[in-house]
């Protein structure tokens, strides 16, 4: 089975950005930033001349010219950690990270699958460790009018490309067998603080009973209303939890968007093959989607976003 890594590098290409709201979703962010890699690293580009009508085509490169293979896993494009790196020392920075957790993949999976994202946050940063991880269950969106039920399982409100095929919220027992997997990375000191997202207060509370090491954020998506409900404000605040809001997307990377990602169509990489198209070059197979998770490296003193990136794990079965 192969394993494709997915990169974006740090977005901030255009240097240090100061920290404002956008109203770009996540998901958008992290499929542009992914199509822009994958064309900077297909830089050396082929051009063949069509004799018909005197056009000049630019070929897609070979996938090998611009991945690369180890053991298992396939780095798409080559990823250089030797290269990236934060410009000051670790104590300069706020290191906030979020791991998407993506529908239809055992909760089983989920220790090696957070290991394996953690580690290349920190191989990109060069650093021992994060200072908060905020973990994603899949079809959990917080729904501020059903507040008595805490949250909900994703609606129609959403593409099926976009839920998967709305994937229902898991009970909280698997919830809390992935969040001990969290707890030994923070007992390692790897991840100072732990969070969740998308919690509303009746979740919240049965998940606290649970767990050892207590989330000290609760992120809410607050899309679909104004302002955070007040019973969900006394309840965080009565358990010393912060709650903060995003822009996220619950299932920020279906399988659709992937295939198109890494296709044979114009706004495709070229990664795969497809043999509808007659294209036997490339990786054959299904593509699953796994997992994704976002960094942000903020420099504390000057409130600036030096590094921001995404890596995401899909495989092929």
């Amino acid at each position: 089975m192969t394993k494709l890594i997915l990169s974006t590098s740090n977005i901030m290409g255009g240097g240090p950005s100061i920290i404002r709201g956008t109203a770009q979703k996540s998901n958008t962010e992290f499929t542009s930033a992914l199509r822009a890699n994958f064309t900077a690293a297909q830089q050396i580009t082929p051009q063949t001349h069509d004799h018909h009508n005197g056009t000049t085509k630019t070929a897609k490169p070979l996938s090998s010219t611009w991945t690369s293979r180890e053991g298992d896993e396939l780095f798409i494009p080559s990823v250089d950690f030797t290269t990236s790196g934060l410009a000051e020392e670790r104590a300069q920075y706020e290191i906030t990270v979020k791991l998407f957790f993506l529908p239809h993949k055992p909760a089983s999976s989920r220790c090696a699958q957070t290991r394996r994202a953690i580690d290349l946050v920190l191989k990109e940063l060069h650093v021992p460790s994060i200072d908060l991880l905020i973990v994603s269950f899949p079809g959990i969106s917080f729904d501020a009018e059903d507040e008595g039920d805490g949250s909900r399982s994703e609606t129609g409100s959403q593409t099926d490309d976009e839920t998967d095929g709305h994937a229902n919220p898991e009970d909280i027992d698997s919830m809390v067998k992935t969040w001990e997997c969290l707890e030994g990375l923070h007992d390692k000191g790897v991840i100072d603080c732990l969070g969740l997202s998308e919690f509303g207060s009746e979740r919240l509370s049965k998940f606290l009973a649970k767990v050892r090491v207590r989330p000290t954020v609760n992120q809410i998506n607050v899309r679909d209303c104004c302002v955070v409900p007040r019973s969900l404000i006394l309840y965080a605040k009565s358990e010393k939890i912060e709650l903060l809001t995003h822009n996220d997307c619950t299932n920020i990377l279906p399988r659709g968007t992937v295939r198109e990602l890494l296709g044979q169509g114009d706004r495709g990489a070229g990664v795969l093959a497809d043999e509808t198209k007659g294209i036997q070059e490339g990786i054959k197979g299904e593509v699953e989607p796994q997992w994704v998770i976002k960094y942000t490296a903020v420099v504390k003193d000057r409130g600036v976003v030096e590094d921001k990136g995404y890596f995401a794990l899909a495989e092929v079965v």
